[in-house]
């Protein structure tokens, strides 16, 4: 793990931030670090706070499993939990400060984590505000792919799995709300942001894939009007 770090860190024309799970001076542990290209954006803030009681405590959890923007895959109030703690950071920052929101969720978009986020139920008396990319985008890859997860065998999920899949997809056809079963997913908020392409990336070398999901992809356009201070890192994937 260290030597990849290492030569991640070292990417050429690139700049980072984030913090490792055992804090500032560790290069060694898993981060959920912010890449930007050095010639086309500035580093103006950043920060990294954690899905817990304590956010400021690196590596810190609560309410189950979460590391960093990764929600836990087993426990459905540990997501909801952490989709509210997230959420009530992003709506401290100033209204008119576009936000890109992304991470695996582990959920689908239809769960109560995703429902609160995209302001379609409650979660302790407040409902989020946030936007989905994927159908919002004026272009669309790889559509067909309508969940993300695939547990390393990519389009070869076998006949059984092929079947529930052609099911599901099925069902969506009649949920105009629902148009796919990702737990990837790129959310925003703001509307000067705007999702020019999203994508579901299935690359592989020779059938071996570098995640048990496809990362999600998305552009987003910015207009000129909003000020530089006013921009998050924003090309999330």
């Amino acid at each position: 793990m260290e030597a990849f770090l290492l030569d991640f860190w070292n990417f050429p024309g690139y700049g980072h931030f984030g913090i490792s799970r055992k804090g500032v001076e560790d290069t060694s542990d898993e981060y959920c670090a912010i890449f930007y290209d050095k010639e086309k954006v500035e580093l103006v803030e950043g920060g990294t706070f954690w899905l817990s009681e304590s956010p400021s405590v690196p590596g810190s959890i609560s309410w189950g499993a979460i590391v960093n923007t990764n929600m836990d895959e087993f426990s459905p109030r540990s997501r909801r939990r952490g989709a509210l703690l997230t959420w009530q950071h992003i709506a401290s920052l100033p209204p008119s400060l576009p936000v890109a929101y992304c991470g695996g969720f582990n959920t689908q978009k239809e769960s109560t984590t995703g429902r609160f986020l995209l302001g379609r139920s409650r979660e302790h008396g407040v409902v989020g505000d946030m936007r989905d990319a994927w159908p919002n985008a004026r272009v669309r890859k790889n559509g067909s792919l309508i969940r993300t997860y695939h547990g390393f065998k990519g389009d070869k999920q076998g006949a059984v799995e092929f079947l529930k899949l052609i099911f599901r997809a099925l069902c969506l056809c009649w949920d105009r709300q629902t148009q796919d079963l990702h737990v990837d997913w790129i959310l925003y908020r703001g509307r000067s942001l705007v999702p020019v392409l999203c994508e579901v990336v299935n690359d592989n070398m020779d059938g071996l894939y570098p995640s048990s999901h496809y990362p999600m992809f998305a552009e987003f356009m910015l207009p000129r009007s909003v000020r530089l201070s006013e921009t998050p890192a924003q090309d999330e994937s």
